[in-house]
């Protein structure tokens, strides 16, 4: 199983994105057009926020509201339980959206112009990916692929911090523990360290290519709801390093690229209605009452 790493500019990014995401679920893109110093200043203004203090820190606190967006910290005593599981991921995360309001001092607006940067070019790949759909498929969708796209509110930068491990952990946890994502592609900003997995279909698990300010993307449930499972969301995790590597800290930051709620994503559901479920599973969402 290989994750290809795919020259974003070639003549045959198209094809070859494509086939990575078909035997995959995962593409590499490198020679991107994001400005790599754009990203580098994004990291570190957030490198800078989870070296706060835990109290700094929770003063930009989430709030569980139905009916507001789910903006701001999530500290590691909230994480997400991945699906199927009864033990918290070992990270802490923010989540940013254009509407957010509660953003610390220490965030300059490299965030919200990466987030852009990212969804722009989220649209182009979801019209690659619909290109090379077959026709019975492409003529089963309430509307093109990037027509999908929210880019006003439900599509989530999250900002991931991994800390260094420590000695007291909990038996069997691990950063990220296997799963798949919601939404309809994510566009991963290249972490700042290795440990990304995927699983094939045998269960091997793979490394996924881990270069600086490489682009990974990877498929969504969504997505494979909405195309019948052409495109299919693959598992993957983030293990737990080992030797001097365990004492040191992670940071990725995912754009996960949702559809609109009111987008028809298959016979089944509508994509709020899969959010919100998939959310509730996630420990994220509390049941509306």
């Amino acid at each position: 199983m290989e994750v290809l790493v795919i020259d974003y500019q070639s003549s045959d990014a198209a094809k070859k994105f494509i086939e990575s995401i078909r035997n995959t679920g995962f593409g590499v893109l490198t020679n991107h057009k994001i400005d790599h110093q754009l990203i580098d200043t994004a990291y570190q203004d957030w490198i800078t926020f989870f070296a706060l203090s835990e109290a700094e820190k929770r003063r930009y606190l989430f709030k569980r509201d139905y009916e507001q967006v789910q903006d701001g910290f999530f500290p590691l005593d909230v994480a997400e339980v991945a699906k199927g599981n009864t033990i918290r991921d070992i990270k802490e995360f923010y989540h940013f959206y254009p509407c957010s309001k509660k953003l610390p001092a220490c965030i300059s607006v490299a965030t919200s112009q990466l987030r852009l940067e990212l969804l722009a070019m989220a649209k182009i790949l979801l019209g690659w990916l619909e290109q090379a759909l077959p026709v019975n498929l492409k003529q089963q969708l309430s509307m093109p692929l990037r027509d999908m796209a929210d880019e006003e509110f439900q599509t989530l930068l999250r900002i991931l911090h991994y800390p260094p491990l420590m000695d007291s952990i909990e038996e069997d946890a691990v950063r990220a523990a296997p799963h798949e994502d919601i939404n309809l592609i994510t566009l991963l900003v290249a972490a700042s360290a290795p440990g990304l997995q995927v699983k094939d279909a045998q269960g091997n698990w793979y490394n996924v290519p881990c270069e600086k300010n490489n682009i990974v993307v990877n498929v969504g449930d969504m997505l494979q709801e909405a195309t019948d499972s052409f495109y299919k969301a693959t598992t993957h995790q983030v293990i737990n390093p080992m030797g001097a590597l365990a004492k040191v800290s992670r940071f990725s930051m995912p754009l996960f690229l949702h559809a609109r709620n009111e987008v028809v994503l298959s016979k089944r559901y509508t994509a709020e209605a899969y959010r919100n479920e998939r959310l509730r599973e996630l420990g994220l969402l509390e049941e509306i009452k």
